[in-house]
């Protein structure tokens, strides 16, 4: 039996607590429903266990996130290793990992600038003595 708020978290009653019963309620519906195969293209991939993935099309069996085929993180580092550009989009894997993209970008520029106005005032004391 489940009720409008809590759903299919109502198995577990009042244990466990609110907090890790409504991160349930996200995760779950999601990691039960078929996802798209990464190599026939087929939505023929069920969850075998935390991690495994099989595509019940071309029989694979395939490493993934622990409740998704892909994660944020995955598709970021698979770009970066295409365009062979890792320092580039560093910034940007960070900033998924904290929240905010745009934030963290213009904070890596600030300090870049701040050690660069740093290294200038240096050079200049050097220069009068």
């Amino acid at each position: 039996m489940s009720t409008k708020k809590t759903k299919q978290t109502a198995r577990f009653g009042a244990r466990y607590g609110v907090g890790i019963r409504k991160r349930l309620l996200k995760i779950e519906p999601l990691q039960r429903q078929k996802h798209e195969c990464p190599l026939c293209g087929f939505k023929k991939v069920k969850r075998v266990s935390t991690g495994i993935f099989y595509c019940g099309k071309c029989n694979t069996t395939f490493a993934g996130g622990a409740y998704l085929p892909k994660t944020t993180s995955g598709d970021i580092i698979k770009k970066m290793v295409e365009q062979k550009s890792f320092m580039a989009n560093l910034a940007q894997l960070i900033s998924v990992k904290e929240g905010s993209v745009e934030g963290s970008i213009l904070n890596l520029e600030e300090s870049r600038k701040e050690k660069t106005d740093k290294k200038e005032k240096k050079e200049a004391k050097k220069n009068k003595s």
